[in-house]
């Protein structure tokens, strides 16, 4: 279906959502007619903030708010959702927009298998009436359905439309770029360049995608990283806990600007505990380019700024390769938790693989490599 005609019939002027893959035609139709206009169009930083922005929309004006994500996105949102919107708490009525991964019976990537199988139960179990979306719905059939949906939102209900893959289509790609030069992956080589032997653990998406085919061009065992497939935001407070049951040597987290905004309060706990041999990368091409490209919010704030207030007790930025190789040898070099900041291009290898390992296998081999000297025991 036109995506184009699937908004006219959802009647929706307010979104606000995370980025998917499979919902790349609404996005693109977002950003090609609202843009990033916060009246009409809001990128929020994980699901459960769609979820309470959309709140807000609609208790400012009455109207009927939709929030897009992926399915993944279902754990962020399940707080405001059975606790906010919910008929036996507020009663606000919300349109949900879901991207379907790892559908049963279509082959996906691992992370996604789980949440794949569970997603329309979640819903059922909240209370959430859905419909799902594929390539042969008809108008007249989700005409039909705003008419019992409209009825269900005026009694303050949340109803959702699940979206198969290549259920809506939209004639316009948009394309994304910045204003920087070297590219995640490169800045990636790098650092494994200087990291050595030292543990590494990965942010969801492309960036463990290009970690694990970087070590592999470059002749090395890929247990030296913890690849975080699923679990977006999480990669940071995963190298928490390592750093700090492994004080013996430096633990590298390579983050995403898309994901430290997503979770932006385990900085606060990184500051706090302040772990010595912590080194917290965000590669911030301010883009939300796993899934397309769409902006993030890290654009127009100071994560250094951030960083210093969350505790950590050194801070750099870099956007070239020089500079970027001497803060990484002073980061590595230096005592005290580190935060490093690398303004990075959008886009990647058009032939960029996925790991052939699976994320057992990945964390068997990690766990074994960290088991052995110089790392030690449990600390």
């Amino acid at each position: 279906m036109d995506v184009r005609k699937f908004v006219e019939i959802t009647g929706a002027d307010f979104f606000t959502g995370v980025p998917d893959s499979q919902l790349r035609a609404l996005c693109d139709y977002l950003m090609d007619v609202y843009g990033s206009d916060p009246k009409h169009h809001l990128i929020a930083a994980n699901e459960g903030n769609c979820a309470a922005v959309a709140a807000g929309f609609h208790l400012a004006t009455g109207r009927i708010p939709v929030v897009y994500m992926q399915n993944s996105g279902l754990g962020n949102l399940m707080n405001p959702l059975v606790s906010l919107l919910n008929k036996k708490v507020y009663g606000i009525p919300c349109m949900f927009i879901i991207g379907w991964r790892g559908e049963p019976g279509v082959p996906d990537e691992p992370q996604h298998v789980y949440q794949g199988e569970i997603t329309l139960k979640l819903l059922e179990d909240t209370g959430t009436e859905y419909f799902v979306l594929d390539q042969d719905t008809k108008e007249t059939a989700l005409k039909e359905k705003m008419q019992t949906y409209s009825g269900l939102l005026a009694q303050g209900r949340s109803v959702a439309f699940v979206v198969r893959k290549g259920a809506l289509a939209y004639d316009r790609k948009v394309s994304y770029m910045n204003a920087y030069e070297m590219r995640r992956e490169a800045v990636i080589r790098r650092i494994v360049r200087v990291s050595g032997g030292d543990p590494v653990l990965s942010t969801t998406g492309k960036a463990s995608r290009e970690l694990y085919e970087i070590r592999g061009r470059n002749g090395e065992g890929h247990q030296y990283d913890f690849l975080t497939v699923g679990s977006m935001g999480h990669a940071s407070s995963i190298a928490l806990g390592v750093a700090l049951h492994r004080p013996g040597t430096k633990v590298w987290c390579i983050d995403g600007d898309g994901a430290a905004l997503m979770h932006m309060g385990a900085m606060a706990v990184i500051g706090q505990t302040a772990p010595e041999n912590l080194i917290h990368v965000v590669i911030n091409n301010e883009a939300h380019e796993s899934v397309g490209g769409m902006p993030t919010a890290a654009g127009g704030i100071d994560l250094l700024k951030v960083a210093e207030g969350c505790g950590y007790k050194r801070v750099y930025r870099a956007q070239d390769p020089a500079t970027l190789d001497q803060t990484l040898r002073s980061a590595r070099e230096g005592e005290g938790l580190a935060f490093l900041e690398v303004k990075a291009a959008i886009g990647a290898r058009e032939d960029l693989g996925r790991p052939a390992s699976s994320p057992k296998e990945n964390k068997k081999a990690f766990m074994e490599y960290l088991s052995k000297s110089p790392f030690g025991g449990n600390q």
